[in-house]
């Protein structure tokens, strides 16, 4: 498993961005995947994570109504919608894979982790 996470950027805040992670492995379709984030200074925290065939998903309470994951198992990629941004969101994202194929919100669940992609809200 090699994830590659794209589509962080600069963005006021109201705007959207989409990240992708692209798995380079031939395994996908088998892991459960999730968004993490951290803040410079604050822990790492979930974001929201989503079964092996997309049909369970979950979010952390301060993006519900905000945040869209959706996987594309024939691409390999798991996206993550984020509209309504606010400067809170200002984070490194990171996407991980999990041999556990449901949606987990612990990070200690996920086994392989991406380089991460820097999101950025102004206000």
């Amino acid at each position: 498993v090699q994830l590659q996470a794209s589509g962080g950027g600069l963005v006021q805040a109201g705007a959207s961005l989409r990240l992708s992670c692209a798995d380079s492995g031939r395994s996908f379709g088998s892991y459960g995947m999730g968004w993490f984030r951290q803040a410079p200074g604050k822990e790492r925290e979930f974001v929201a994570a989503i079964s092996w065939s997309g049909g369970i998903t979950r979010y952390a309470d301060s993006v519900k109504e905000r945040f869209t994951i959706s996987r594309d198992n024939a691409k390999n990629t798991v996206y993550l919608q984020m509209n309504s941004l606010k400067p809170e969101d200002t984070a490194v994202y990171h996407c991980a894979a999990s041999t556990f194929q449901f949606a987990s919100v612990l990070s200690t669940r996920y086994d392989y982790w991406g380089q991460g992609t820097q999101v950025t809200v102004s206000s």
